[in-house]
């Protein structure tokens, strides 16, 4: 039998436990330190389920085994309790304490500081975009496999079919820690892995030839858009970074903008090879970065999202731009480094080193990578001047391309 004094100072463990009392109520201590009320019980199906009742000592000691003796009164007149929550607004209130959201912070909290920045931040955030308005406040134990594949179909209806699959993992990870916890049976999110599309692997489509290319460019950048997306694309085409890259810019990461030799240092927790890289910028980059100052200079990211400019635009923005441009499958923002690589490496086959370089490609061979790391800059930025004089031929200048178009974003 418990004692509020033993409750009291029962001590968070690195892995959560359980204090029985008596009739089959205990008390779970989690690992961030809160404590919950729980009473295992057999349906009438003869299957095992757990109760919750709320957090200790917003439940009290009495009030718990009070709770659990109307749980039995309930079994005997053939009332499943599961449902006491829509009986006693008391349950039903507590119920938020262990939603699938409470659930999801909970386990991130455990992990986040295992990551790296940039990694942690977009696990929460894609939870927090596409997971928690949907079932958030709904428990674990009731969200099944259907309820489940309806939130990764909305992902996977807006082109993200990686991102629904990374979704998919996360909440599955979500729904283990909730079992681990005595807070659900099982994962629905593991049932439901093999209907969802497949992604696409190998290489993206891409187009490689420099005269479709510039066509290209010019096709999309005449469609209408807001300038911030125009401007991202730009530099994407220019610098021949990743996206995500992209779309994570800071200002901070911009350096000498106004001296004879410009840098875009991307630190290394947002890069795929784990270290900085280092952008030479073109004089037409730097015009584009110039051009974007008015529309975002107040907020972190150069390239915020339109609506919540506190964020990094849309990741799917520069995707659907392409699209309604016509080159849906044909071109993707990605592709832009494989229009990079083969152009500049058939004119330059000399130069495949900074090539490689230039696009982040690390050496298979450890000392050759650790080697050149930070080498050739001298020769990266003739080449990403030669890059710029090739690819913005016969486009419009940066000046040109943001005129007219809308204003920049309210605060």
């Amino acid at each position: 039998m418990l004692t509020d004094t033993k409750i009291k100072t029962a001590k968070a463990q690195e892995k959560a436990y359980r204090l029985a009392d008596s009739e089959g109520l205990f008390i779970h201590v989690m690992p961030t330190g809160k404590k919950f009320w729980r009473m295992r019980y057999r349906a009438s199906s003869g299957k095992e389920q757990t109760l919750t009742f709320g957090p200790y000592p917003a439940v009290s000691l009495r009030d718990a085994r009070a709770m659990r003796d109307s749980a039995k009164d309930m079994m005997r007149h053939g009332i499943d309790p599961s449902q006491a929550g829509k009986l006693s607004p008391v349950l039903a209130a507590s119920r938020e304490e262990d939603s699938f959201e409470t659930v999801a912070r909970e386990w991130y909290a455990l992990r986040r500081d295992l990551w790296r920045p940039r990694h942690a931040h977009d696990v929460i955030h894609s939870l927090e975009r596409d997971v928690f308005p949907l079932i958030g406040k709904l428990p674990p134990a009731q969200i099944n496999a259907r309820v489940v594949l309806h939130v990764l179909n909305q992902i996977e209806e807006r082109g993200a079919i990686e991102t629904a699959h990374r979704v998919r993992q996360r909440m599955s990870d979500v729904f283990v820690h909730a079992i681990a916890t005595g807070r659900a049976d099982n994962d629905p999110a593991t049932v439901v892995k093999a209907a969802l599309r497949p992604v696409q692997h190998g290489r993206q489509p891409a187009i490689t030839d420099l005269a479709q290319a510039r066509e290209m460019i010019a096709k999309v950048e005449g469609s209408p858009a807001h300038p911030v997306t125009l401007l991202a694309l730009r530099l994407l085409y220019l610098t021949a970074v990743r996206p995500g890259e992209i779309r994570g810019a800071l200002w901070e990461e911009f350096h000498d903008l106004d001296g004879p030799e410009p840098l875009w240092i991307i630190p290394a927790e947002r890069m795929k090879m784990g270290r900085d890289h280092i952008v030479p910028l073109s004089p037409q980059a730097v015009e584009v970065v110039q051009a974007v100052r008015p529309f975002s200079e107040r907020w972190a990211h150069l390239f915020p999202n339109a609506r919540r400019p506190r964020v990094p635009m849309c990741e799917n923005a520069l995707g659907y731009l392409l699209n309604r441009a016509g080159y849906h499958g044909r071109h993707v923002p990605h592709g832009f480094r494989s229009t990079f690589s083969s152009v500049m490496n058939e004119r330059h086959p000399q130069d495949h080193a900074v090539i490689e370089l230039m696009l982040a490609h690390v050496s298979r061979d450890k000392v050759a990578g650790a080697y050149n790391r930070a080498l050739h800059l001298s020769r990266r930025r003739e080449l990403s001047r030669i890059w710029m004089e090739l690819i913005l031929e016969g486009q419009v200048d940066t000046k040109t391309l943001v005129s007219g178009r809308r204003k920049p974003m309210a605060g």
